[in-house]
Formats: C-alpha cells, structure tokens, sequence
C-alpha cells in the first residue's frame, strides 16, 4: 500500500490515493494504521477520492475509526498531495468534505508554495 504521511500546523494524517488503493473497510485500516505504537502513527487516515463537484473528494477517518466531516489542516495537505502528486497546478483547489466544498489558495512565491484555507 502507497501513502504518504502530511503534517499541518500539528495534525498529523496518513493520506491515500482513492483511485490507486482499494479499501473495503476504511474505519478498520484507520485504527490500525493511525496507532502511534504498532502503526505508523497519526491523528488518523484521509482518503483522496474522485469528485463529480469538485477536484476530488475528502474522506476523514479519526484515529479511532470513526468518520470525521472536516479538518482545515487536513484539507490543506489534500490540496499539497494534489499539486505535488496529481500535478494539479492551480491557484485554488477545491476539496468536496462530509460539510461542503472548501477551497484552498496556493500561493506561491520565491522560494516555496503555501497552501491556505480558511478566511483570508
């Protein structure tokens, strides 16, 4: 299995392609890979999915399993792992979430990109 782990402003997530990896059962795959002793260690696991509304989907599974709506942390390293692996460059990305679309700002200058959501 590929992943890639993201940490924002101290959340730390395990990220999934939806489109690469076949998961049956998400909840179960969270609460073992997500513990810090015998897993890989997180706050939990998000998958990346396809979307019909927006650039792709945001599937948040809490360390224990269950299903979380939203994390602005999160759905900022969405945005980062769909610039970086997916090759989307623009200048907002928008993330369908269990509580609506969100839409992340990259910003760019010399030396880095910087990815923001929220009120700006």
């Amino acid at each position: 299995m590929h992943f890639v782990k993201m940490e924002g402003c101290g959340n730390d997530y395990i990220y999934l392609d939806g489109e690469k990896e076949a998961i049956s059962n998400p909840q179960a795959l969270a609460r073992k890979i997500s513990d810090r002793h015998f897993g890989v260690g997180a706050d939990g696991m998000i998958l990346i999915c396809p979307s019909d509304t927006a650039d792709c989907r945001m599937e948040m599974y809490n360390a224990d399993g269950s299903r979380g709506s939203m994390c602005g942390n999160g759905v900022r390293c969405v945005a980062r792992y769909l610039y970086d692996y997916k090759q989307i460059k623009k200048q907002e990305i928008a993330v369908e979430t269990d509580s609506g679309i969100h839409t992340v700002r990259v910003l760019k200058d010399s030396e880095k990109e910087r990815f923001l959501w929220g009120d700006l």
